[in-house]
């Protein structure tokens, strides 16, 4: 699909009456949307904000911050979107290098006063910018384990790129209606948005809802297997026909659970740099996260996982300059290590992640994902405890559902891991590690576990 126009008066246009996005459950057609969104553009235009303005958007998944992404991108703005927990003293030291000129915080305390701040508001009707596809229209933060955060710019395109790619695999029509389930300061979440434009069919937005609830009526959705396997076990009537999965390994009893239902469900592998998926297939339970998608290409250099993509980044922001991110030979290297059987990649783990215990080298995501098929565990970390004789030893960080017995979970991957792979203890994650990163710490859980605090 190629536009002439934002995507959304694209689709006002060939389907104005239809039902386009459904804001708790207040449905809108895409005309009645395409309104809003002028009004909204019209209100931001009119507090300045026009084509290159750099906008800090900050909040949480609403009916506001998906008008707010259109209506910024309408205006022509670069949209900085943050996480609403992230600290203060970490957007002080970050923020200086992006260029912002505004601020737009929705539903959150207000944090960003060195800018002047937009208030979301109808404007008197006025022309606001045009459809400019190869414009940077997002900067979205990274989760690097060492340094701060990097700001991978896309276009429209590139997000186009990718919704295109992701749909040639899941089918997606213009009745079906995917659940905004992530959320929009994640490339995973801006995903489903451009999905949902690209197809020209609908998203439901829901705010403060139990998940079986959010999804009513909802035929796609984006899920980590905890939450899909609640979803079964708890019998709610469900009318999803597809699932996304990431997170997580994939049991296979999670996936043949939900065949049954008649639900298809996905599995994959991308990052921030290549605005969502580069792979993906039906989940069968094998460890491969399926091919590349149209538009991608992967291959493996000494382990490392390389890609070239349509989707790609247009480079990393930093004072007001685009850092390629491709190499000499014009491959982003991905620092994941991997291996490429009959085209199928299999992610290993970060290459940064590896360490050796008595000579052994633990791959953390290898384990990791053995640990995750636990059906108690919604997430885990394997880090490297130092140790004299060993030189290092795996420790397992764990959360999970309130009875879970950490005590067990020895036992239980007792046959499930090689010796040296198997976890010399097991703690609970912290509630204070899931305030504020843009992903939990890697490199912080390894701090804690060897200080003594842990």
């Amino acid at each position: 699909m190629i536009f002439a126009q934002f995507p959304w008066q694209h689709w006002a246009q060939r389907r104005g009456d239809a039902t386009a996005l459904t804001l708790n459950d207040q449905p809108l057609s895409w005309r009645q949307l395409c309104q809003q969104v002028d009004a909204l553009a019209a209100g931001l235009a009119q507090q300045g904000v026009s084509e290159g303005a750099g906008v800090a958007l900050r909040g949480r998944n609403g009916s506001q911050m998906v008008l707010a992404w259109l209506a910024l991108m309408q205006c022509g703005a670069r949209v900085l979107p943050l996480n609403p927990q992230l600290p203060s003293a970490l957007l002080e030291e970050l923020l200086p290098e992006l260029n912002m000129d505004y601020a737009l915080e929705l539903g959150c305390d207000a944090l960003l006063s060195r800018f002047p701040a937009l208030a979301l508001t109808p404007g008197e009707p006025a022309e606001t910018g045009d459809w400019q596809p190869n414009r940077i229209v997002s900067m979205t933060l990274t989760s690097g384990s060492t340094g701060l955060p990097k700001a991978a710019a896309h276009s429209a395109q590139a997000h186009l790129a990718s919704a295109q790619g992701v749909l040639a695999a899941i089918p997606f029509h213009p009745q079906d209606c995917w659940l905004l389930s992530l959320p929009l300061f994640h490339v995973s979440g801006q995903g489903i948005l451009w999905r949902w434009l690209l197809a020209g069919a609908q998203l439901a937005v829901r705010e403060s809802l139990p998940l079986h609830q959010a999804l009513s009526g909802c035929t796609h959705a984006s899920l980590v297997p905890t939450q899909l396997w609640r979803l079964l076990n708890d019998h709610h009537p469900l009318t999803l026909k597809a699932v996304l999965l990431g997170g997580a390994a994939i049991p296979v009893e999670l996936t043949d659970m939900a065949t049954e239902r008649g639900i298809a469900c996905w599995c994959g592998y991308g990052m921030t740099e290549t605005a969502s998926t580069v792979c993906a297939k039906r989940a069968d339970g094998k460890p491969d996260v399926g091919t590349a998608l149209p538009g991608r290409e992967i291959k493996i250099v000494d382990g490392e996982v390389w890609l070239r993509s349509a989707s790609l980044a247009s480079g990393y922001w930093r004072n007001a300059v685009l850092r390629p991110l491709l190499n000499q030979d014009g491959w982003f290297a991905t620092r994941d290590r991997g291996e490429i059987h009959d085209g199928c990649l299999t992610v290993l783990g970060r290459i940064d992640n590896l360490f050796f215990s008595a000579g052994e080298g633990i791959q953390p995501e290898e384990v990791e994902r053995v640990i995750a098929t636990h059906p108690h565990i919604s997430q885990v970390f394997v880090v490297p405890l130092a140790d004299s004789e060993f030189g290092h030893r795996p420790v397992a960080i764990v959360e999970g559902e309130a009875d879970l017995d950490l005590t067990s979970l020895a036992g239980w991957v007792s046959d499930k891991l090689a010796r040296f792979q198997q976890p010399v203890r097991w703690l609970a994650l912290p509630a204070h590690f899931k305030n504020g990163g843009i992903k939990i710490s890697r490199r912080a859980l390894q701090q804690w576990v060897n200080s003594d605090s842990g």
